[in-house]
């Protein structure tokens, strides 16, 4: 049997966020224009039903409320990028890791590289922090929603910036 799969779009100080759920789990989050993002027909059903509670979090979280998320995710990815996106979850609010680093936590220093395009495919921007990751200078590279977005998010996170709004 296909999995049931609905979105509902939500407002965010980013623009619009469409968020994705299968079988009722939250398995993505994109941005407008984001990178990667999916075509729109697999997005599945408008439906806010199964979103009640990533709701609740993501608007704590923009108002600053919010630290941590704790929902149940779906995530589909390779084993390596599955291992990223776990370590992604890991690293603390207002603070940052390099793409080093991560490899290095990952137990294989020389996969910088990979774990950028890993970071780069992650499917729940915002709740799985991939914006907390870092150029080896601690210069802001890559983010599939614009360096923008990334740098008010860390702004937002470190206390530089009161409000995301």
């Amino acid at each position: 049997m296909a999995p049931t799969v609905r979105h509902t779009v939500v407002d965010s100080p980013y623009e619009p966020l469409t968020l994705v759920a299968v079988d009722g789990v939250l398995s993505r989050v994109h941005m407008t224009g984001q990178r990667h993002r999916p075509p729109e027909e697999t997005f599945g059903e408008p439906d806010p039903r199964p979103f009640g509670e990533a709701i609740r979090q993501l608007d704590a979280y923009f108002t600053g409320e919010l630290t941590e998320f704790d929902l149940p995710l779906h995530l589909v990815g390779t084993e390596f990028q599955l291992r990223v996106w776990g370590e992604l979850c890991r690293i603390p609010y207002g603070e940052t890791r390099t793409y080093g680093e991560l490899a290095e936590l990952l137990g294989n220093p020389g996969a910088s590289r990979a774990v950028g395009l890993a970071n780069g495919k992650n499917p729940v921007s915002v709740i799985v922090p991939c914006h907390r990751v870092v150029g080896a200078g601690g210069g802001l590279t890559g983010y599939g929603g614009g360096l923008d977005r990334k740098q008010r998010l860390l702004a937002f996170e470190s206390g530089r910036d009161a409000t995301l709004f």
